[in-house]
């Protein structure tokens, strides 16, 4: 048995803000949202860039899955994001707080 505790998983509850060592921005060179951090860069891809825009820490996940189901006239994205954030909570990407929680 491994000594590592797998986090929660993300449920529609949670407040996902970037990671402490992350940037996002809008790069005209590469014509893509990027996340920065200090060994380099990662370039989203559009579904990834429209997520990570949207996790400002005082949306839910259930709130993101809302706002982008409204903005592009789609249902059934909640799989879909909250196995994106899970993929980028991993690798730090972000980070996320639920309500009730210990800080």
């Amino acid at each position: 048995m491994s000594g590592t505790v797998a986090p929660p998983p993300v449920t529609v509850a949670d407040r996902p803000r970037l990671g402490r060592l992350f940037r996002l921005q809008y790069e005209e060179a590469q014509k893509a949202w990027v996340l920065l951090y200090p060994e380099g860069m990662v370039k989203l891809n559009g579904s990834a860039a429209e997520i990570m825009t949207r996790c400002d820490g005082e949306r839910t996940v259930a709130a993101i899955v809302a706002d982008l189901e409204a903005a592009f006239a789609a249902t059934g994205l909640q799989g879909d994001v909250i196995a994106f954030l899970e993929m980028a909570r991993g690798r730090g990407w972000i980070q996320t707080t639920t309500p009730g929680a210990a800080p």
